[in-house]
């Protein structure tokens, strides 16, 4: 698993300057990491089956960018591609660097392999992913971090999306020299976003399972046209099975993501759900935040690459 991520920052160290996004492509499934593309500018995948068609083939690589030369570049994350990524999200009023710089300080983020400044301002973190053990995506809308492991993909450079109207890439932001270790993810979900445990429920009350996993990858699979009402559906069969909104959320925001959907869609779409499902529970208080500002911490929004210096002995 380690050398998923050493393969990956290796091939990375070599996009110096302008590099196509093919010859990356190329250089990664050489390396033995499955890639696959996405829509010129955005992050939907061109392939049927979406990061489930992601392959090492020199010849099914070459014939996917010979058909869609301008497509950007991604890879599976979790146990397909032995890679994690702990995805730092800015969108006003949130900002995840001071949640990422909680988690540090609690030791829960340490050692990534590499880092990588997104269009949107924020950061993806690098990780082998743990060797024999589920990963699953995951999402904390409050604290502005997502999860992406098992049932996940992620935009890599040279890729751009466009960004209020213009084209914006992923970049290189610094390699760790040192080794990197892995993640534990349910306690960084934990410390992130704690959750009450819920009473146990008993009698009538009692909802038959619902099966979660199935159902994400129904969601996953929903064509343009039916994204929204699939995601609708599944979210209230998860409501109607007692399932905690925010879980709901983290169950569903990786799968609809595959499908296309946006971060602010989906939230939408499940919190309409659950508002019709269960029209009786009274809404959450409302969550005061400050006004986003960089970090006061090691990685305050710095889009200065630093190809090989560890970061403060952090590393």
């Amino acid at each position: 698993m380690m050398a998923a991520t050493d393969a990956l920052a290796g091939a990375l160290t070599q996009m110096t300057g302008p590099w196509p996004v093919f010859a990356a492509a190329r250089e990664l499934a050489a390396a033995g990491v499955p890639v696959f593309p996405c829509v010129p500018g955005g992050k939907r995948p061109l392939t049927e089956h979406g990061f489930h068609d992601a392959t090492t083939d020199p010849g099914q690589v070459e014939a996917w960018w010979r058909t869609h030369p301008e497509a950007n570049l991604a890879v599976p994350t979790g146990a397909t591609s032995g890679m994690v990524v702990v995805d730092v999200d800015v969108h006003a009023p949130t900002d995840g660097y001071r949640a990422f710089e909680r988690a540090h300080r609690a030791g829960l983020v340490l050692r990534w392999a590499f880092l990588v400044s997104t269009p949107s301002g924020g950061m993806h973190a690098y990780y082998p992913a743990t060797p024999e053990r589920a990963q699953r995506s995951w999402q904390a809308a409050r604290a502005g971090v997502d999860f992406r492991g098992d049932g996940g993909y992620i935009l890599i450079p040279p890729s751009m999306v466009s960004t209020n109207g213009a084209a914006v890439g992923y970049r290189v932001r610094q390699i760790n020299t040192g080794p990197s270790a892995t993640l534990d993810s349910d306690r960084l979900r934990d410390f992130l976003d704690p959750r009450p445990t819920s009473p146990p429920r008993t009698g009538h009350d009692v909802q038959p399972p619902v099966d979660v996993s199935r159902l994400a990858t129904w969601v996953a699979a929903r064509g343009e046209g039916e994204r929204n009402r699939g995601l609708f559906w599944a979210a209230c069969r998860l409501a109607e099975n007692g399932v905690p909104a925010p879980d709901a959320l983290d169950v569903l925001a990786a799968a609809a993501s595959e499908s296309g959907l946006g971060e602010r869609e989906i939230t939408a779409t499940v919190r309409s759900a659950y508002r019709t499902t269960q029209p009786q529970a009274r809404p959450s208080p409302p969550v005061e935040r400050g006004a986003p500002g960089a970090a006061d911490g090691w990685f305050a929004r710095d889009a200065t690459v630093r190809p090989s210096a560890p970061m403060r002995g952090l590393s």
